[in-house]
């Protein structure tokens, strides 16, 4: 069991990528729930008005593009205010296509709300809640996440990967922010 576990914790480490998130690495905490699932909670300062942030993030066609996971968007529907997607993602801790169907929903001063509505997965929710900073030329985000898939591997592995997968993800996601930004939108 012992060697196992160390063989999980080497093919980790030469399997993540290693690099410098350009944010401050103490906003972002992972951490495994007792009740079962990893939560995520980050602040994030993004140099770019809310506007453009919000245009990124509610353009869900395009939401695959802001990860550095394979995924697709299986269906795409909007409904009374709400839109629903359907992602496959195929990650490399998972054997096979993973399932997620979520609703997704716009929050009162500025932010959005993605639930589990199906899937694989036991728990998802995900907020991202934004606001002007710096008189309204940047975003600062608050983000949680939580998560639990149905699968064998153990929480604390998916915690190593969730990490790593959202330090990319802000990355990313930035680098967006700021080309739209230069871009006029």
């Amino acid at each position: 069991m012992l060697k196992r576990l160390a063989s999980c914790i080497a093919v980790i480490g030469v399997l993540s990528p290693i690099w410098c998130w350009p944010g401050d690495p103490g906003s972002l905490e992972v951490t495994v729930q007792a009740t079962g699932g990893v939560k995520a909670t980050a602040t994030v300062l993004f140099p770019v008005e809310p506007g453009i942030v919000q245009q990124l993030l509610t353009d869900y066609a395009h939401w695959p593009e802001l990860f550095d996971v394979r995924m697709r968007i299986a269906e795409l529907r909007e409904q009374n205010g709400s839109i629903y997607t359907d992602i496959r993602i195929d990650h490399s801790l998972l054997p096979g296509e993973r399932r997620l169907i979520c609703e997704s929903r716009s929050l009162p001063g500025g932010g959005l709300l993605t639930e589990l509505r199906g899937g694989d997965f036991k728990q998802y929710r995900r907020v991202w809640a934004w606001s002007p900073a710096e008189g309204g030329t940047h975003t600062k985000v608050e983000f949680e996440l939580l998560v639990e898939i149905e699968t064998v591997v153990p929480d604390w592995v998916t915690a190593v990967a969730m990490r790593q997968e959202l330090e990319t993800h802000f990355r990313i996601v930035r680098e967006k922010a700021l080309l739209r930004a230069t871009q006029g939108r």
